[in-house]
């Protein structure tokens, strides 16, 4: 059935409602997964420290939008096996038969994906890009929609492995959740202490199918060539800094466009306006450039090159 502007508001503001019954305080980061989701293609990369719910966003959006869900714990000795699935001998049978993995879900939650060694991630890498999974020659598609949110520490580095740049390059965006506020906080034991269980009730919003049609009307929102040209500039000032080895890849382009319509659909407009880029500019582009080396050890490196551009880049004016 064919959803409208007017519908992707009303259910994303239900959406994000019901998930904040479960995490507090993050509306911001909320809404721009919710973004994610509405573009195709949109993984999200979640770094933070242990603890601040990460595993609990994931889970929670899943039970929210009504899809099939599954946590795979990402270790060094994990096999590409173990996610893909396989085919195992079934003696009954006297054949062998298909034993799908944990990839075959809607929302695939990679904890810690940095811990699993580069085999398994190119793995995960097919999946992410091609929606698909090879096992034993032959092909299968993953369920639709197939969305990837990934999970790892910024500071515990022995026994990881770190992701590819071709693999980065795959998450529509990277974001931080950060630690709560003194009242958040509070308010996270209040609600502990009165639910008396660790357990969420969340009611479903919408199902698999209604995800693909919000997506759907995300398709129609309006680009102008001039916000157009301001993104493809945005990305281009990357590869041009003087602080980065290598730059945005067309790839960031693209997610900039489809971020910023999804925004724009969520906030009941049937155009994109430049700040609607601006919003985006850093979680889209930080996890694709590859700074100079002396710049490796300072964290907020990335976050301020994009400062730069968003600063060097004309904002244009729609009429």
């Amino acid at each position: 059935m064919a959803v409208d502007l007017k519908e992707v508001v009303t259910l994303s503001d239900a959406i994000i409602a019901e998930v904040e019954k479960a995490v507090i305080g993050k509306r911001d980061q909320l809404k721009k997964i919710m973004a994610a989701f509405l573009s195709s293609g949109g993984h999200v990369l979640l770094e933070d420290y242990p603890g601040l719910a990460k595993t609990l966003i994931a889970n929670s959006f899943a039970r929210v939008l009504g899809l099939a869900f599954k946590r795979i714990q990402f270790t060094p000795d994990l096999l590409p096996g173990d996610i893909t699935g396989g085919y195992v001998f079934d003696r009954a049978q006297n054949q062998f038969s298909l034993r799908k993995g944990p990839l075959f879900a809607n929302i695939i939650l990679a904890d810690e994906i940095n811990r699993a060694s580069p085999r398994t991630q190119s793995a995960l890498l097919e999946a992410m890009q091609e929606y698909q999974v090879t096992l034993e020659g032959e092909t299968m598609k993953l369920p639709d929609p197939f969305i990837v949110i990934a999970t790892q520490n910024p500071i515990e580095y022995e026994g990881t492995f770190p992701l590819p740049e071709a693999q980065l390059d795959r998450f529509i965006l990277k974001l931080a959740v950060g630690y709560p506020t003194l009242e958040e906080e509070q308010e996270i034991l209040r609600r502990r202490r009165e639910r008396r269980t660790d357990e969420f009730l969340l009611k479903p919003v919408t199902d698999a199918q209604g995800l693909l049609d919000m997506r759907a009307a995300v398709e129609g929102v309006y680009l102008d060539p001039d916000v157009e040209n301001y993104i493809v500039r945005l990305t281009t000032a990357t590869r041009q800094s003087r602080k980065v080895v290598v730059g945005s890849s067309p790839r960031g382009a693209l997610a900039l466009l489809k971020l910023s319509r999804a925004w724009a659909a969520m906030h009941g407009r049937s155009y994109v306006i430049p700040d609607d880029v601006k919003t985006f500019a850093g979680p889209a582009l930080v996890h694709r450039l590859i700074l100079e080396p002396e710049l490796w050890t300072e964290r907020q490196a990335p976050e301020s090159v994009i400062n730069d551009v968003l600063r060097s880049v004309p904002v244009p004016v729609i009429k």
